[in-house]
């Protein structure tokens, strides 16, 4: 196994909340944060000057919003494997942002111990969708996209 640390970035249009993440990952000798920003633009700019591995992404900014941030990353720099994190815990969400490309989704409500795993999982090449939503699809919560019926 690889011991060189997965090079992270964080995008989260609050400070508190990168902050907070930065700190609670690199307690983790497995990551290695290599850059947070605010922005949708500027997430694409600090991704083509780091080159990290996983990006973990809020899709709730403004003026680009995540979903906007993904679709650009996977068509110019389809190695970063982007994992959505979000307060929006509707399966819809998660489904629409993998059809654009990102690998994984995680909720602001997931553990760090489940965020930790998801960022693995996805490093690994896997998909990681957090519990959360996962529980909501098994509720019968309604998707939209190619995912409904197990594609």
């Amino acid at each position: 196994m690889n011991n060189t640390p997965i090079r992270i970035i964080l995008v989260d249009d609050h400070v508190l909340i990168r902050r907070s993440w930065k700190m609670l990952l690199q307690k983790n000798p497995a990551f290695h944060v290599v850059g947070d920003c605010g922005s949708g633009q500027e997430a694409i700019e600090l991704t083509l000057q780091v080159l990290p591995d996983i990006m973990l992404l809020d899709i709730n900014m403004f003026p680009m919003g995540g979903y906007e941030v993904a679709e650009k990353i996977a068509e110019i720099l389809p190695s970063v494997k982007i994992i959505g994190l979000s307060v929006n815990n509707k399966p819809k969400h998660a489904v629409k942002l993998v059809e654009l490309g990102a690998r994984g989704y995680l909720t602001k409500t997931s553990t760090m111990d489940e965020i930790c795993q998801g960022i693995l999982e996805v490093q690994e090449g896997n998909f990681y969708i957090c519990e959360e939503i996962i529980k909501s699809i098994s509720a019968g919560e309604p998707m939209t996209g190619k995912f409904r019926n197990g594609d």
